[in-house]
């Protein structure tokens, strides 16, 4: 017995909990495409190092550099504050920044930004770099649930405070693969 199993009504178990679905890839494909054409406009003269937080945003990141058309630098970093299907509201340092930011505009990939907690001590370590600009762009917003005040410049959709996965976004590791939106169901 596989840890995904999908079922015939649109819904995935993973792990011990059910999931629906909730977004399509359709939809996902629509709120990327309008996320790229906002970056290229706004930041077609910046040459901006896209610093991706890893591991729940590659699957944007990528989608959303295939249609970036202007010069630009791409990175990683990597960072975790989840545990299960909730923040733990201690971020933990992984993996560094290896490129040099001073000067330059930074664009945050994240794939979500909830409580904000994550996004802020980011923007702080970045700071320190002294950076030209920090533009925020999350493909998921839960306004709801954002107790620290982040500016966010690109925002791909904001839904309502449930726990997702799908779309490089994971329970326990596992769910980050399905190309769709599925919703915990209560």
């Amino acid at each position: 017995m596989h840890a995904l199993i999908k079922a015939m009504n649109h819904q995935v178990k993973i792990k011990d909990k059910t999931f629906e679905i909730s977004i399509s890839a359709n939809e996902i494909d629509s709120a990327v495409s309008k996320v790229a054409e906002k970056i290229n406009t706004e930041l077609a003269d910046e040459n901006p190092l896209f610093l991706v937080v890893l591991n729940g945003a590659f699957m944007f990141a990528s989608d959303l550099m295939k249609k970036v058309n202007i010069p630009c630098e791409i990175s990683f970093v990597k960072l975790a504050s989840y545990e299960g299907t909730v923040t733990s509201g201690i971020v933990k340092e992984l993996i560094g920044l290896n490129e040099s930011l001073a000067k330059r505009t930074v664009v945050v990939v994240e794939d979500i930004v909830d409580t904000g907690i994550t996004m802020q001590q980011i923007i702080e370590r970045i700071n320190i770099h002294k950076p030209k600009a920090i533009k925020v762009c999350t493909f998921f917003h839960k306004p709801e649930a954002l107790q620290k005040d982040i500016k966010l410049d690109y925002i791909g959709m904001e839904i309502p405070n449930k726990f997702i996965v799908g779309y490089g976004l994971d329970y326990d590791g596992q769910g980050r693969n399905l190309a769709e939106i599925y919703t915990l169901i209560q």
